[in-house]
This record gives C-alpha cells, sequence and structure tokens, in this order.
C-alpha cells in the first residue's frame, strides 16, 4: 500500500508518554496541524534490532524537536509492555526512559491501516512514515524485520521537505541541508548538474 500524497489515516488508541504517563483516546491529529509528524512502527517490545532503533531515535530526539518533528512509536504491543520496556534498563534488554511517545495497537488495526503488518509473523514491519501539517503523508520507508533503518536518513527526508515547503525548490540525489536545490525546470537540472556531478555521491 502506497500512502505518500494521501491523507494519512487516522486512529484512536492509547500511549505511554515521554513522562510515562498512560494517555487513553489519543488521535493521531492529535498531534498532526500543529507538528510534522513521524509515525514509527516496530515488531515488538523486548526484541532485538527494535531497541536498537528506539534507542537510536531518542539520541536524536533533540534535532527532531529542533525541527517541530513529533515522533511516535508503535508496535502490536500494549501500553504495559511499552512502559515496562521503558522502565528496564539497557543493560538488562530495556531501552530506558526515552523521551518520544509510544503507542499501543495491540489490536493491529493501525498496522493494517497503513498496510504494514506483516503477512505471516502478524506484527508490524519497520515502517516510518512522515506527516506533513496538513495531514499528508510526504515519505514512507518500509523494511522487512530484519532490516533497521537509518534514523539520520529521516532527518535528512524530513530537512528536504522542509526545504521544498519553504522554498518551492526540488531536492537532488543525496541532498543535505545547506547543499543547494533545484527549481523545476530543464535550465536548473542543467546547471545543478554542471555544477555538482563530482559532488553527487559524496
Amino acid at each position: 500500500m502506497i500512502l505518500v500524497g494521501h491523507q494519512a489515516p487516522d486512529f484512536t488508541t492509547t500511549i505511554v508518554t515521554e513522562h510515562n504517563e498512560i494517555k487513553k483516546d489519543v488521535s493521531l491529529y492529535d498531534y498532526v496541524h500543529k507538528h510534522h509528524t513521524l509515525l514509527f512502527f516496530y515488531p515488538l517490545d523486548f526484541t532485538f534490532v527494535c531497541p536498537t532503533e528506539l534507542i537510536a531515535l531518542d539520541q536524536a530526539i533533540d534535532e527532531f524537536n529542533a525541527r517541530d518533528i513529533k515522533v511516535i512509536a508503535i508496535s502490536v504491543d500494549s501500553q504495559f509492555s511499552h512502559l515496562a520496556w521503558k522502565k528496564t534498563s539497557i543493560h538488562e534488554g530495556g531501552i530506558g526512559p526515552v523521551r518520544f511517545d509510544m503507542a499501543s495497537d495491540i489490536s493491529h488495526q493501525i498496522c493494517q491501516m497503513y498496510g504494514v503488518e506483516h503477512f505471516d509473523k502478524k506484527v508490524a514491519l519497520r515502517a516510518a512514515f512522515i506527516i506533513d501539517k496538513q495531514g499528508i503523508v510526504r515519505s514512507q520507508i518500509v523494511n522487512d524485520l530484519p532490516i533497521g533503518r537509518n534514523i539520520h536518513e529521516i532527518l535528512r527526508t524530513f530537512d528536504a521537505l522542509s526545504h521544498a515547503e519553504q522554498h518551492g525548490e526540488v531536492c537532488p540525489v543525496n541532498w543535505h541541508k545547506g547543499r543547494p536545490a533545484m527549481k523545476e525546470s530543464l535550465q536548473s537540472v542543467i546547471s545543478y548538474l554542471e555544477k555538482n556531478l563530482h559532488e553527487m555521491t559524496s
């Protein structure tokens, strides 16, 4: 299922906040319209690749906050499992006090709405959805269960979206904040390639 360009499916669920509070009946659209939003699906609490991803997400949380991005991690675990995992130290297989909200999808309804439930394992794939303030999905990354994601690439994608929104330009291959972008014209492409061809893979 490709959701890019479409309205992000809304849902209501229970979350564990960054301050370890359990809140019921929280909607995705309680976040959208106020912030850009990252919906970060992962398979299960107390597993293997998942803690590396969520700890890395927490290590980058200041960068997400600086960009006014609300991060929501979500799996098919209960809110009680999320809270227990947060209260378990990294040295004992937990993730510690990560500073983003964690949503419960114990019914599997949300991962099914987003088309990211594994066909056999019945857990969420490693999926990341970038949602703008109008509620439109602007990027989706979906990895199979053994393949961890790159948090820096997610931040780079947000930067590209922000640049496009602010300047009306398009961002070429391997673009990073501060690098030149392009207008949507043939002459702009030609000019960009003439100046940057040798740097395109760096």
